[in-house]
């Protein structure tokens, strides 16, 4: 892991991971505001990234709970970064609460890191 925190805005799009804005786990809950880490994979080439955000309970667009948000990443170099995050957005009460992100790599854990969503005044 090479840093995690508060990021500046990531083009999903664009090949680049985001630039850290602060070390930190205590996330305010700011709609817009990107949080997660970066890892820097090594010798990974051709092997996939599994990813996990669990979250604290809140309702998708059909009412319903969101279940954790996950997915794979190919690995297209052998000194490759990732970037695993999420953004708060509105209504930001049910955000608030842990936020767990954890990658895996060939069934091996990789990184795990927690973050707190905090209510601002």
């Amino acid at each position: 892991m090479l840093n995690y925190g508060i990021y500046a805005k990531w083009d999903q799009e664009s090949k680049d991971v985001p630039q850290i804005v602060k070390i930190t786990t205590e996330i305010p809950a700011r709609p817009g505001l990107e949080f997660g880490y970066i890892l820097q994979i090594k010798k990974g080439k051709n092997k996939k990234i599994q990813f996990c955000i669990d979250h604290p309970p809140f309702l998708n667009s059909k009412g319903e709970p969101a279940p954790p948000f996950v997915g794979e990443e190919f690995i297209r170099t052998n000194d490759f970064q990732f970037f695993l995050g999420d953004s708060v957005w509105q209504p930001v009460a049910d955000k608030i609460g842990i936020w767990r992100l954890t990658c895996e790599i060939d069934n091996q854990n990789v990184a795990d890191k927690s973050f707190e969503i905090f209510a601002t005044a």
